[in-house]
């Protein structure tokens, strides 16, 4: 067997919603120079296609993918960030990271409820793209449009509505962007506070600005310093 206490060891990236593993480019180079082994997969949708997907199929993928690289750090963005929370304790994770998660307790709600699939895909539009992504170049922005796809909206709704999760037994790091506009810093500020995590603020980024904009690269390297000094290691870590 091998032994994950001789190096930095595995990392397991959950992107968000309407995206896929592409968006952890960025991170997967930066981890890499660290030494960490990187798997970014694509959340799959359901048998019935994304109309009969839910939050609970996501979140056995992400276990699997956890438990198939045994003694894993885990890092997730948005919806990636509730699901690898919601696995961290399940699966025995080295080290969590959480990058604009939605939060446990939910966000609030909107008056109607979402359609069955929400088309970022077949309906998005490079403009919406780029005001989403006002911190990132050109070439980004064009890069996440030509990669965005369609979503789950019984996912998403469930996930706004909230989750009870076991809280993690690992170290935690909450990284929320200082101009997010779909989940609050102050949210990720509080559940960091209720994980007892350590927090960082982003500077000028937008929601997905910490993998795709212009401070990507230097938060994957802080974070790849954070995990390399904070992993839990030894027998338990590998159990």
């Amino acid at each position: 067997m091998r032994d994950e206490s001789a190096g930095p060891g595995r990392v397991v990236c959950v992107h968000g919603a309407g995206g896929g593993g592409w968006e952890w480019g960025i991170w997967a180079r930066g981890l890499s120079i660290a030494g960490f082994d990187v798997l970014a997969p694509d959340l799959m949708p359901a048998t019935g296609g994304l109309a009969a997907t839910h939050l609970d199929d996501y979140r056995r993928q992400v276990a699997a993918w956890s438990r198939s690289a045994r003694g894993a750090c885990l890092v997730g963005a948005s919806l990636g960030g509730l699901l690898a929370l919601a696995v961290a304790r399940v699966v025995r994770a080295r080290a969590l990271v959480l990058v604009n998660p939605m939060p446990s307790a939910g966000l609030p709600t909107r008056t109607e409820r979402s359609p069955a699939v929400i088309r970022w895909r077949t309906a998005g539009t490079l403009r919406a793209t780029q005001q989403a992504m006002p911190d990132a170049d050109d070439a980004a922005r064009l890069y996440a449009f030509r990669r965005w796809r369609d979503e789950s909206g019984a996912v998403l709704d469930e996930a706004r509505a909230g989750l009870v999760v076991d809280p993690p037994d690992c170290p935690v790091l909450v990284v929320a962007s200082e101009h997010d506009l779909d989940v609050p810093t102050e949210s990720s500020r509080a559940l960091a506070a209720t994980l007892g995590a350590d927090f960082e603020c982003v500077a000028g980024a937008s929601h997905v600005g910490p993998l795709l904009g212009r401070s990507a690269a230097g938060t994957a390297a802080r974070v790849a310093e954070w995990l390399r000094a904070h992993r839990r290691v030894g027998a338990d870590a590998r159990a």
